[in-house]
């Protein structure tokens, strides 16, 4: 579709290393904001990539899909061959290592993974076939670590122990470089109780980094900036999916309230600001940064792109 010319005038106001973009992207909703006509979602996730990666702003996507199922390295592949040079895609890795527990659909947890954080499956199941597939457009890699059960989180020492174990055992990061010159290992929680100094040294010592999670099940952003600061000189990875005024297990209040995902209804103008300020000093500092928004962030997830642009262009 014929962007705005506004678009394109705020996108190169924009720094370089900058990476603004959406969870996902087959979203019927967005006719007029991404897409240019009615198509169904099965459509858009089919086709609409190479539509979405032409759009002025976006110059990333989270590919949330990963955590249900990892994806084959032809998978990858297909994707990076839909999106422009400068496109970098940002990939959770599959519940298979990410996730303590084993679920049912409903996300009720049945027993205990015991891949979890299992340093071969993360290699193999995940960092391996994404670099394979995706090149130099892999961006981020995040472990989103789901909800710890109670017998873990009485356990966060040895939780942190199995993690910095993971990542040590990968690949060094300027060796993963070769492959993908902008590539990030990054870590995203769900309990805050992470969120302490042996959390950021495990990552430190890993070559990873944190990956701010906005989300209700954790503290805002401004409180979890220290483990960031413990990093700091580095890159900055976010997703931002859940307004925090519905609650830790709120996404479906959020959906029926925001769907069809076509206008802000709850701008967070607090979140985006603490966001901004962060993203500005990191490609200030010579870093990427890769901020992925969700839908449910402030009811739709393009103009939520919109506005953080024009705030870091500002």
């Amino acid at each position: 579709m014929p962007w705005p010319e506004e678009l394109s005038a705020l996108a190169a106001r924009l720094p370089e290393r900058l990476h603004l973009g959406t969870s996902s992207w087959s979203f019927p909703g967005w006719n007029g904001l991404v897409w240019d006509g009615e198509y169904t979602e099965s459509m858009l996730a089919r086709r609409g990539l190479a539509t979405y990666a032409q759009h002025p702003l976006m110059r990333t996507v989270s590919l949330d899909r990963a955590f249900y199922q990892p994806l084959t390295v032809a998978q990858y592949a297909a994707y990076a061959e839909q999106v422009p040079a400068d496109f970098r895609f940002v990939v959770k890795a599959p519940a298979l290592v990410a996730d303590a527990l084993v679920r049912r659909e409903d996300g009720q947890g049945m027993r205990a993974n015991d891949a979890f954080l299992d340093p071969g499956l993360a290699w193999s199941a995940f960092v391996e076939p994404a670099l394979q597939g995706l090149g130099t457009k892999a961006g981020a890699l995040v472990f989103q670590l789901s909800p710890l059960p109670p017998a873990l989180l009485a356990r966060m020492p040895q939780c942190i122990a199995r993690l910095g174990a993971m990542l040590a055992a990968l690949p060094p990061l300027a060796q993963l470089h070769a492959q993908a010159p902008d590539l990030v290992i990054a870590v995203e929680v769900r309990n805050a109780e992470w969120l302490v100094a042996a959390f950021a040294e495990a990552l430190r010592a890993g070559g990873a980094t944190y990956c701010l999670g906005g989300h209700a099940k954790l503290p805002p952003i401004s409180e979890q900036l220290p483990v960031l600061r413990a990093l700091w000189p580095g890159p900055l990875v976010c997703r931002w999916n859940l307004h925090r005024a519905h609650g830790a297990y709120g996404y479906e209040e959020a959906k029926a309230l925001y769907l069809p995902f076509d206008k802000l209804v709850d701008p967070d103008l607090e979140t985006r600001a603490a966001l901004a300020r962060v993203a500005r000093a990191t490609t200030a500092a010579g870093h990427h940064a890769y901020l992925t928004i969700g839908n449910k962030a402030e009811g739709s997830a393009p103009l939520t792109v919109a506005a953080m642009a024009r705030l870091l262009a500002d």
